[in-house]
């Protein structure tokens, strides 16, 4: 097994093809086969399934990305740390659903790095995605919440992929709509105040199941439903079409400016939001600082207005 064989196998997972992979990689597709091969043949194993549309990673070859990734990191910091005297590039990335606070943190960190080189990944994902996204070391923090409604299903998919919930702090919540919303000026709003307003939601993808949807009370009816994949297109719509979203609460004026306000929502149900990390794996301490830092912004947020 070589580094350079670990390489192609990131590099075709990434791909889902081995004609991408050979083209990025500057090989020919019958090498980058060949060598993959023969690393399979050594492993006693089959990282790739193969078929006419492509590769896919097989329940091995997902558990021998992951530990690739690993020694691929740790190659890359040993030649950065030694080769030339190279200074130490920073890589760090995380998956989170759509919270203002998580790139508030994010922007602090980067400012604390930016005088030295870094690789930071910042993706806004879709539930399943962030949980998938740590199993396979594509990030090393995932950030979603818990409720009692979704509560025991994402706990018993973390704890099977062998992934670690912290709590961070539980979130009362809360509706984001347009400052120009008739419903702006209320101390609270019920669902019932909700229905005559388009209900705006992330789309989840394959796994639409009501358990991942990244807002409370998904099950409940609404007569107007619009999905979204973005923040900011989101944003836009609830400015646009009076819309709203249920959130944490948390909003971030240096990000996304003043036009959306937020308004407590009369519901037992609490976000217990947290972060997902390798249970097997200690977190880095770059994660860990990361860590400080949205703490630090959500302590800071909460004594500010609440």
């Amino acid at each position: 097994m070589t580094l350079q064989q670990l390489r192609y196998v990131i590099q075709t997972a990434q791909s889902g093809s081995f004609h991408t992979a050979a083209q990025k990689l500057f090989i020919s597709q019958p090498s980058l086969s060949k060598s993959i091969g023969e690393l399979e043949k050594e492993m006693g194993i089959s990282i790739f399934g193969r078929s006419n549309r492509g590769v896919t990673l097989t329940e091995d070859g997902t558990k021998f990305l992951s530990y690739a990734r690993q020694v691929m990191e740790q190659a890359e910091l040993l030649e950065q740390q030694y080769k030339h005297n190279a200074p130490l590039r920073r890589v760090f990335a995380i998956s989170s659903q759509h919270y203002a606070f998580v790139v508030n943190a994010f922007v602090s960190l980067v400012r604390e790095y930016g005088k030295t080189q870094y690789e930071f990944s910042l993706r806004e994902s879709r539930t399943y995605d962030i949980i998938e996204d740590v199993r396979t070391r594509r990030s090393e923090l995932g950030i979603l919440y818990l409720s009692q409604f979704n509560k025991d299903v994402i706990l018993r998919i973390i704890q099977n992929h062998e992934l670690r919930f912290v709590p961070l702090f539980i979130a009362r919540p809360h509706v984001f709509v347009s400052r120009k919303n008739p419903l702006v000026g209320k101390s609270s709003v019920t669902l019932e105040d909700l229905l005559p307003y388009p209900r705006l939601t992330y789309e989840q993808g394959i796994h639409n199941a009501f358990y991942f949807s990244e807002e409370l009370h998904s099950v409940e009816f609404s007569p107007k439903s619009i999905v979204v994949t973005d923040r900011a297109t989101l944003f836009n719509l609830l400015i646009g079409l009076d819309g709203y979203t249920i959130s944490s609460g948390i909003l971030s004026s240096d990000l996304n400016g003043d036009e959306i306000v937020s308004i407590p929502l009369e519901s037992s149900e609490r976000m217990e939001i947290g972060y997902l990390y390798e249970a097997c794996h200690p977190i880095s301490s770059i994660s860990m600082r990361y860590i400080t830092l949205l703490q630090d912004y959500i302590s800071s947020y909460y004594s500010d207005n609440f």
